[in-house]
């Protein structure tokens, strides 16, 4: 034990994180088998992108798995970790593609076989950088089992399930309203917008009547759409139109006839009350159009110029011929005014571009079937969300959710498994590719040539990583996962997906929890991002604290759902505390004995001081396991730090230090052992958020177990838990805290020894007697006398008041006089202070009705408490004059 107990003097995380963490990888830990003795517990990561490297949100997120993970390994779950990364097709081939163009290289021109060579280039680099990063966090994740949504298992999956909801009839090919990227030229799901508020206009444009004088005006924010205007709709109880419904007007600048339609969508309040109708550019003017069975007339094209069916601005960009068509409708006469106008634009999340509403080709999902048992098995607490009140934010998605377009046009991706025959025009939906058309029998067969969605492959991943379709001894034993824990921001985008595909293709519920965080913000609650250059690397704040330090920072105090801000300072008291521990750990080291103690191992002699550790280990360990239960996290997290740090480190190292040096070798022997069962048990409990310190102090106490990471969390006993220590050491820490105060508010050096006379109430009197040498060590007492009144206290003393006593020291000869009675009036005037506040609220009638009797009953004892303390301070103030 000697040898295993030489630790480094210095606490420094970079001389052992990396050498633990591939340790952890050498032995296998993070490695479960699908044990049928065990229960399982699986977690499978939310997959990256592999366009980057990690941020804070991803440390904060694999942190809290991380928790939960080696609680559950410790707890002797069969536990399992499953990492991996997303192939994110728009974000990656964006990125590549802008590669190449600073190396002068156009994909189109290398062609889709090449481009790809290039992407999985990229992929096989990236993917690594992500798995460094995560293991520098610490996370125990399991690498043999690593997945990526591009593996060929996945690949399978992904045309099983294409095929099969194709077969089902759940997917079909359709001419349907679609956002559409002009930058990327390809169709988005409304999940993948974000909406940017803009300064812009409303064009107000007059559309005359033909046959008349008369004219509609109506207010567009895009007036480039009119080339495809195909009617104006009005409210059919709007009166100022009533008379003009079913006429035609002659759209300004095309001359084509277009009719006027009543259509209660149009809220009469709202602009001029009349719409002009763009079925093919508007998704609402669409829904319009298919109920007046309009012509859908597309003038964009996929880059967003206008088309041939634009007339004479065909070929501009879409900004260029806005300009002028607004200068031509000017010039003709037909703009009413320019109206400036500030509104929600949707843009591509991944480029920024503004997004064109437009007809296009394309493959869906329909998701009103597939949706129903998905929100069932929520409602039915198959599936929690916590917390709950991000059930509202599923439940408006999946209540309202649209067809979900899957089709991409891009080349990196899971290539949508369609074949067309070229001679007959069969359609040929297959997992495999055939090698003739299954109609004609003709070879000459063309696949699609789109790729699926992105989140069509990551909506499969809590069973396609476990080996689905196969039926793998995985698969059986580790689905249902347990937990899923992700960002509100992706609710809709995955969570709901999850849900309704883990249903519809396992026949139960992906994971039984949803563990709801916040996002991460800077210091001054702005959300981090590269245009405010506020963001932080994780990889810094490791190699500046350590990982232990970031994710102590990362998680305590947090509660799930809320936003976190970051602040260095934290990050900064979190290592201070690391080296608390590691300081403590090495005193505790150098004062064992390995002899004595294995002679008095099974002695349970103990003192107080043994006896209230012990029972505050046992109750800091229920409350701990609770609260990570229920998903406390930052709350047991503050909880271990209060009981390492306050009550291990702060009280009772000290309170050890007159018997680990004095000269009753049974009591050294036995202290020693609760010392060693309390620090291993703590940094058990630590070990969850603090992997690396834990485990490197651990390993050197030579424990039971060869890794802290398999060793066994520690359980509450009933037997250990002991009311009365509590109770009694209470009194002597408040009161060593007490006496510290007034020679610290004097300015009495430690070195001064001084006679502590001690007025005990009944129920502290065994305190006050077992805690003698306490006092004599840790609050300078050179002698203890506990009297039975406060007749023969003498004069010319120092007082304190606790809960407990009425504390007297002859200090006269070490103090100002007058100082002493200047601190006694400061101390009167702030228990006055007190008196009055708690008779100003128990005087306050409402307060008294209103409160719960307790609370009530819970002042009038503040105030009894404070009335009590006064008298005593104007009595030392008496006897000082």
């Amino acid at each position: 034990m000697e040898e295993k107990m030489n630790i480094a003097t210095t606490y420094n995380p970079k001389d052992f994180e990396e050498r633990i963490y591939n340790t952890w990888q050498e032995k296998g830990y993070f490695t479960p088998k699908a044990d049928k003795s065990k229960k399982p517990f699986t977690i499978v990561m939310p997959p990256p992108n592999i366009t980057g490297k990690l941020h804070l949100g991803h440390a904060l997120d694999n942190t809290m798995q991380d928790i939960l993970i080696r609680f559950k390994r410790m707890q002797g779950y069969s536990a399992l970790w499953l990492p991996g990364e997303d192939h994110a097709s728009i974000a990656t081939e964006v990125k590549v593609e802008n590669e190449l163009l600073k190396q002068g290289i156009k994909k189109k021109e290398i062609g889709r076989e090449a481009f790809l060579e290039k992407v999985w280039e990229w992929t096989d680099e990236y993917r690594e950088r992500i798995r460094q990063q995560i293991k520098k966090l610490g996370c125990s994740a399991d690498f043999t089992r690593e997945a990526f949504t591009m593996d060929e298992n996945l690949d399978k999956a992904v045309k099983h399930v294409f095929v099969k909801l194709y077969n089902e009839g759940l997917i079909y090919q359709g001419n349907r309203i679609t956002n559409w990227c002009p930058k990327c030229q390809t169709a988005l799901s409304d999940a993948e917008i974000e909406y940017e508020e803009q300064e812009g206009n409303f064009w107000h444009i007059k559309y005359p009547v033909i046959g008349s004088e008369e004219f509609i005006e109506i207010a567009t924010t895009r007036p480039e759409t009119l080339l495809g205007d195909t009617a104006v709709a009005v409210n059919p109880d709007d009166a100022r139109y009533a008379s003009l419904v079913g006429k035609k007007l002659m759209l300004p600048l095309v001359n084509r006839e277009i009719p006027i339609v009543a259509d209660s969508y149009v809220d009469m309040e709202f602009g001029t009350g009349a719409v002009k109708i763009t079925p093919a550019h508007d998704p609402n003017d669409y829904e319009v159009g298919k109920r007046h069975s309009l012509p859908e007339i597309r003038v964009l094209n996929d880059d967003g110029t206008i088309n041939e069916n634009g007339g004479k601005y065909a070929g501009l960009d879409r900004y260029e011929a806005r300009k002028a068509i607004v200068e031509e409708l000017k010039n003709q006469g037909f703009l009413v005014k320019i109206k400036p106008h500030v509104h929600n634009v949707g843009c591509h999340d991944r480029c920024g571009s503004v997004i064109e509403p437009m007809i296009s080709k394309q493959w869906y999902v329909k998701m009103e079937s597939l949706a129903k048992p998905a929100i069932e098995a929520v409602k039915q607490n198959n599936t929690k969300f916590v917390p709950e009140r991000f059930e509202k934010i599923y439940f408006n998605w999946m209540e309202n959710i649209q067809d979900w377009c899957i089709s991409r046009q891009l080349w990196w991706g899971h290539r949508i498994p369609v074949w067309y025959c070229k001679d007959c025009g069969e359609i040929i939906v297959s997992e495999e590719a055939p090698t003739s058309c299954s109609k004609c029998g003709s070879h000459n067969l063309e696949q699609d040539k789109d790729v699926l969605d992105t989140w069509f492959s990551s909506a499969l991943w809590p069973f396609s990583t476990l080996g689905w379709p196969r039926k793998t001894e995985d698969l059986e034993y580790f689905y249902p996962t347990n937990v899923l824990v992700t960002g509100y921001d992706i609710i809709f985008f995955w969570v709901a997906r999850m849900m309704f595909s883990g249903i519809h293709n396992m026949g139960k519920v992906p994971f039984d929890t949803v563990l709801i965080h916040g996002i991460i913000r800077d210091s001054q609650g702005r959300k981090m991002s590269k245009s405010l250059g506020n963001g932080v690397d994780p990889l810094d704040v490791i190699e500046n604290y350590g990982a232990d330090a970031l994710r102590f920072m990362l998680v305590t105090g947090s509660a799930p759902g809320n936003d976190i801000r970051f602040y260095e300072e934290k990050v900064e008291a979190a290592r201070n505390f690391a080296n608390k521990i590691w300081n403590a750990s090495r005193f505790v080291m150098m004062n064992f004995d390995e002899q004595l103690m294995k002679k008095y191992e099974t002695c349970t002699d103990y003192n107080l001081a043994d006896r209230w550790i012990l029972s505050r280990l046992n109750t800091v360990t229920k409350e701990v396991t609770e609260n990570i239960e229920k998903y406390e996290l930052g709350i047991a997290l503050q909880k271990v730090y209060d009981f390492l740090w306050g009550e291990l480190c702060d009280w009772y190292i000290e309170l050890c230090k007159p018997v680990l040096y004095g000269d009753d070798e049974k009591a050294k022997a036995v202290t020693s052992n609760v010392l060693y069962r309390v620090l291993t048990s703590g940094l058990q409990l630590l070990h969850p958020a603090m992997p690396f310190i834990t485990e490197e102090i651990y390993t050197h106490l030579g424990a039971e177990y060869e890794s802290i990471t398999i060793s066994k969390w520690p359980e509450y006993e009933d037997k250990l838990y002991d009311e009365e220590a509590e109770e009694n050491m209470s009194y002597i820490i408040e009161a060593i805290k007490a006496i510290r105060n007034v020679r610290t508010e004097m300015n009495v050096p430690n070195s001064r020894k001084a006679k502590l006379i001690a007025y005990v109430k009944e129920n502290a009197k065994n305190a006050f007697s077992a805690g003698k040498i306490y006092f004599e060590k840790l609050a300078s007492v050179n002698e203890i006398d506990i009297v039975e009144d406060k007749e023969n206290i003498p004069e010319n003393v120092v007082s304190a008041v606790t809960k407990g006593a009425e504390l007297f020291m002859p200090l006269l000869d070490l103090i100002d006089v007058e100082k002493e009675i200047e601190r006694l009036n400061k101390e009167k005037v702030k228990l006055l202070s007190e008196i009055e506040r708690v008779e100003k609220k128990l005087n306050n009638a409402g307060f008294v009705s209103k409160a719960p009797e307790s609370v009530v009953a819970e002042e009038k004892a503040k105030g009894e408490k404070y009335k009590e303390m006064l008298k005593s301070v104007l009595d030392r103030i008496d006897s000082l004059k």
